[in-house]
């Protein structure tokens, strides 16, 4: 059966996913777990079991990448016919077909790309000094409020209870706000929250618009559903129109957008608003190995309030690979060039540039490291300063490979042709420049070059924005209208570069080799965290920057921000980054004595995973590996705990804690070193006890080894 290819290769909880019945299900997929791989198998599952129509279905994510890559993976299933789109891009689609309905004949306003500019205006109007800075920050302010559905009028007091920081005074927000709406209408334009608001106007207020919707899509499957707010929320209840076949995925360990308005109750209350909703719960890490899982549960096992009742606990899946490293720096610069330096040692060790990735929490971070990668002539792209194809390079490279078309035989092989285009904007293949902003620039018409190669090997793959397997238009000029359907849909090549982000802008983003800098008190949490919320958003922050790592993870900061500058303490949220982190001096000389301060760093004996928690480390495993404990010796460790306790006349756990006679019945150590290795027993209790351990490991009676000793 062709459903049984959809099932083959998934694991137990997986497979329930796909597999659930119609109705409300929720995926609580932990990083790395495969999540689009549930969702796109449930839907294509049930289409080829002919329980839904494809054309019934709509999926629904937050990027367009993530919908391309939706799209795909549900084309080679056999599932075509499945709309797969964002939010913007479904709402955009239903408010452009019936907006002669809705809007009675009268033309549908622009849609305004940014609001930047018109909230200057706004301002201005209304006696606020904005720069463009301050025009930015209000734009954001009123995009919170717009997607939490809050009013002009009422956002002083909404952000008041929100704990909003806004730019200007709360009442001077509401003026701009409101000057911003009364320009958009005299301007006849539209912004992005007006147009979800237009989709669930138009079929909140128009049954016979609801009707055709709903006739239309019939089963509804929403991605990353952490991440909806208020907005987006209402027009998902207005598609449903009561009905419950919706099924959403999750992680609210990785909800880092609420600043933007997004909210994860709608995800944490799904079980308990729909009761007969079936819940899966996906911890099977497939992306880390298990020491990065294993610190990646360790950040994250700390987490406290309403996201940390959905807490995960991630089980590796990979082999075993290397300890997550920490580096402390003198300062910022000097963090960098290591950085760098290990960059550029990576990369000749054979790991692709693009396969790295340098995070960081706030994006002023980011000059310090292009800056260090530069003068270390190692490759990168800053993701999230711009879009490729907004970059001017990049659209003078579609100008001149446009013109190129006239000029270019016909017959010429498409990659010869575009790298001939290319050369009249002054790029040479042969030639990158040096490193810095030149080669940046240089990597990212190499990129088109790299996809004109991939274009042409793949002669009937399905081209971006369009549906179904056709023969692809192998000339310069088929390959210009692919370059323009991607630019449509912000489709980027992948750049040959270390990419430099910020955490937030890495989400959803995995790669080799992860560098995680900055992380001293301060940077990360932000000193903007004051409330327990935000700082919990913050130890998220950085539990998705470390999920972001398959084998390399490299955490450091500078104890200062610059030479002679304040000291910083590291980052709160990984108090037991233990002793195999190493201080960096001046000029890259490693320190050749640990920081004493800080306690070991292990590994489970069992899976290979990094122990950070002390129960942990004390075990010797992780708390979800099976125990070997040895019952017998358990129960004569705490027959002989109890005489020793009373002969020396203390409490029982001043001998040793229950949870050290578990490591011991566990690990049974029969000589010093092994007793050593067990957290919490040091040279002192090593004299004590430790022949009565050896000889209760050995057999020996309890009260025969409590005798003894005393």
């Amino acid at each position: 059966m062709l459903t049984d290819a959809v099932l083959a290769g998934l694991d137990p909880e997986q497979r329930t996913a796909v597999t659930a019945p119609a109705g409300p299900v929720c995926i609580l997929a932990g990083a790395g777990t495969g999540k689009t791989r549930a969702i796109t198998h449930r839907i294509a599952y049930r289409t080829l079991a002919g329980e839904v129509n494809p054309r019934h279905i709509l999926a629904v994510t937050f990027t367009a990448r993530a919908a391309a890559e939706m799209r795909s993976r549900l084309t080679e299933l056999g599932a075509r016919g499945v709309q797969a789109r964002t939010f913007h891009a479904a709402a955009l689609r239903q408010v452009r077909y019936f907006a002669p309905r809705l809007l009675e004949g009268r033309a549908m306003p622009e849609l305004l790309e940014s609001k930047a500019r018109v909230v200057g205006l706004a301002a201005a109007r209304v006696g606020v000094r904005a720069d463009r800075t301050g025009a930015r920050d209000l734009a954001s302010e009123i995009e919170w409020a717009k997607s939490s559905l809050v009013e002009p009028g009422e956002y002083p007091v909404a952000a008041t209870k929100a704990l909003r920081e806004p730019p200007f005074e709360p009442a001077k927000v509401a003026e701009v706000f409101a000057a911003y709406e009364e320009l958009k209408r005299r301007q006849g334009v539209i912004d992005f929250e007006d147009m979800l608001r237009a989709a669930v106007w138009g079929i909140e207020d128009h049954p016979d618009v609801a009707e055709q919707i709903r006739a239309q899509y019939r089963h509804f499957v929403v991605d990353e559903y952490q991440d909806v707010n208020p907005l987006q929320q209402r027009l998902l209840e207005a598609w449903l129109g009561g009905r419950d076949d919706l099924t959403v995925v999750g992680d609210a360990s990785q909800t880092i957008y609420s600043f933007t308005g997004a909210t994860s109750s709608y995800l944490i209350d799904f079980p308990r608003q729909r009761r007969e909703a079936v819940v899966v719960r996906l911890v099977r890490d497939y992306r880390s190995t298990p020491q990065v899982v294993g610190l990646a549960n360790a950040v994250i096992r700390q987490a406290r309030g309403n996201e940390a009742r959905l807490r995960l606990e991630l089980v590796g899946q990979r082999p075993p690979g290397a300890e997550p490293e920490l580096k402390i720096f003198p300062d910022e610069t000097g963090e960098a060039a290591a950085v760098a330096k290990k960059c550029r040692e990576l990369i000749a060790a054979g790991t692709p540039a693009s396969e790295i990735a340098v995070l960081f929490r706030i994006n002023a971070q980011s000059e310090t490291y292009e800056k260090a990668l530069a003068e270390a002539e190692v490759p990168y792209v800053v993701r999230g300063a711009e879009r490729f194809f907004e970059r001017t390079e990049i659209r003078q490279a579609m100008i001149a490979l446009r013109a190129a078309v006239r000029s270019i035989p016909g017959e010429t092989p498409l990659v010869q042709a575009v790298v001939e285009g290319l050369a009249a904007t002054g790029w040479q293949r042969e030639k990158p420049p040096p490193g810095g902003a030149a080669r940046e620039q240089w990597e990212a018409l190499a990129a088109l070059v790299t996809l004109a190669e991939e274009y042409a090997k793949s002669p009937t793959l399905e081209p971006i924005g369009q549906a179904g397997a056709v023969q692809r238009d192998l000339t310069l000029s088929g390959f210009n209208d692919e370059l323009a359907r991607r630019a449509e849909q912000q489709h980027a090549p992948t750049v040959a570069g270390v990419t430099l982000a910020s955490l937030h802008s890495a989400k959803g983003l995995e790669w080799d080799a992860v560098f995680l800098v900055g992380l001293a008190d301060g940077t990360l949490p932000t000193t903007y965290a004051k409330t327990p919320e935000q700082l919990e958003e913050e130890r998220r922050l950085l539990y998705v920057g470390v999920t972001r790592a398959r084998q390399y993870l490299w955490l450091s900061y500078g104890q200062m921000r610059s030479s002679g500058g304040r000291a910083r303490r590291p980052c709160r949220f990984l108090p037991q980054l233990e002793r195999n982190s190493t201080t960096e001096r001046a000029g890259g000389d490693r320190s050749r004595k640990p920081d004493r301060r800080r306690p070991q760093v292990s590994s489970c004996r069992v899976c290979g995973a990094t122990l950070l928690a002390g129960a942990d480390r004390k075990l010797g495993r992780c708390p979800t590996c099976p125990s070997d404990l040895d019952e017998d010796l358990y129960e004569r460790l705490k027959t002989w705990r109890a005489t020793m306790a009373e002969e020396l006349s203390v409490p029982a756990y001043v001998v040793f804690t229950d949870a050290t006679l578990v490591a011991l019945a566990e690990r049974r150590p029969s000589n010093p070193a092994e007793l050593l290795a067990i957290a919490g027993i040091g040279p002192r209790k090593l004299g004590q006890y430790g022949p009565a351990v050896f000889a209760l490991v050995g057999g020996a009676d309890p009260l025969s080894a409590a005798a003894e000793k005393l």
